[in-house]
């Protein structure tokens, strides 16, 4: 096929906005593929072990910051936002603040975000072929080595705050990002100003100290990385500072001013499954692993495996109030054949034993900042 003219890129770009938007998704830009700063900056930060296990970050070379070298022929990419705060979900400030509850990041709830959006954007990508013919194209989400932050902020989606996530001026943080790499010569659309400010109130909020300056993130401590990607034991230290959060953690986005022009997902496979966004700690904790298979079928919770879920669900009843439940639920799995668990549930059970506590339980109420919710 002939590429686009000059003068038709614009009107090009409208239609396509228009398929992503039939399509389900809230933002769609263009982005220019220069990434060399921010192909410094993840060097630096693998260079400092940041990235702790994710040995998956350093590999690649430079086809994670070099789009046409992953994908030859490329020339712009397609980056798209679809917002996923589930509606008719028990709010996660409440869930947070009743430590025999399991809090899963508002993300997880529903439907696993990887394989929705593909598909959209697959449908996009045909739909743009029926418009312009055949062109050359790759789709991604979270599937390669992408720098898909840095790429949406290119195409004016949106700015890297200081918690590392991308922020929209109208929609705050709550959102997934795809990608589709393409050899149209698209103009690309111009990158957003930052509007962070002075404001630290994500820095201040995180439960680990995860952030240690604005705009860095070591992995090594953050919740969502320790909970979903850590593998082996965590870290005892780290322990008491998860509090109920069992697979991931919101804390840094739901202090986050902007967020109070997020909105609730329209998307009904992003809803609660399972009541996962309020289910009893014991509850989970007494799935075996055919009902974890089950429960978490379509879901992105499944990645993690029954042993990390275990794992992560046993530190959590370390750290909720001592009660017979708890101690006769962690007794039960004591004898489990994974070392990692059984090292878990034995910390779990001394701290059952040993009374209440409640130092281990930092929220952003604690630290008395306003929390901003999606709205419908």
């Amino acid at each position: 096929m002939s590429a686009p003219s000059s003068a038709e890129h614009t009107a090009l770009k409208q239609q396509i906005r228009a398929l992503a938007q039939d399509l389900g998704f809230q933002a769609l830009g263009v982005a220019n593929i220069a990434l060399e700063e921010d192909a410094q900056r993840l060097q630096d930060w693998i260079a400092r072990g940041w990235h702790g296990q994710m040995a998956y970050m350093h590999r690649h070379g430079q086809k994670r910051w070099t789009p046409a070298d992953l994908v030859p022929g490329t020339l712009s990419v397609l980056s798209a936002r679809m917002d996923y705060w589930p509606a008719e979900s028990a709010g996660a400030l409440s869930v947070l603040e009743r430590p025999e509850l399991a809090y899963v990041s508002r993300y997880a709830l529903g439907r696993d975000y990887h394989k929705l959006l593909r598909s959209r954007l697959q449908k996009l990508a045909d739909a743009i072929a029926d418009l312009i013919g055949e062109f050359g194209y790759r789709v991604f989400v979270d599937s390669a080595p992408v720098l898909e932050k840095p790429l949406a902020r290119n195409a004016g989606l949106g700015w890297i705050g200081k918690h590392t996530n991308l922020i929209a001026r109208d929609a705050g943080s709550y959102f997934f990002l795809g990608e589709i790499y393409t050899d149209l010569p698209l103009s690309p659309d111009a990158p957003v100003a930052d509007h962070c400010g002075s404001c630290r109130r994500c820095l201040d909020a995180c439960p680990t100290a995860a952030l240690p300056a604005p705009y860095q993130i070591d992995a090594r401590r953050c919740i969502s990385y320790l909970t979903i990607e850590h593998q082996g034991p965590i870290p005892l230290e780290l322990r008491p500072m998860l509090g109920n959060r069992i697979y991931g953690c919101d804390d840094c986005q739901l202090v986050c001013p902007w967020n109070k022009y997020a909105r609730l997902a329209g998307e009904p496979d992003f809803r609660a499954r399972h009541g996962l966004d309020q289910s009893s700690l014991i509850e989970l904790f007494s799935w075996d692993e055919v009902i974890f298979m089950s429960r978490t079928e379509g879901s992105a919770i499944r990645r993690i495996g029954h042993v990390r879920w275990l794992r992560n669900i046993a530190i959590a009843l370390g750290n909720a109030p001592s009660s017979a439940d708890a101690i006769a639920a962690l007794q039960a799995r004591a004898g489990h054949p994974d070392e990692t668990v059984r090292e878990a549930v034995g910390w779990a059970l001394q701290r059952q034993k040993s009374g209440p506590h409640r130092e281990q339980f930092p929220s952003a109420l604690d630290r008395r900042v306003q929390v901003r919710l999606p709205q419908p």
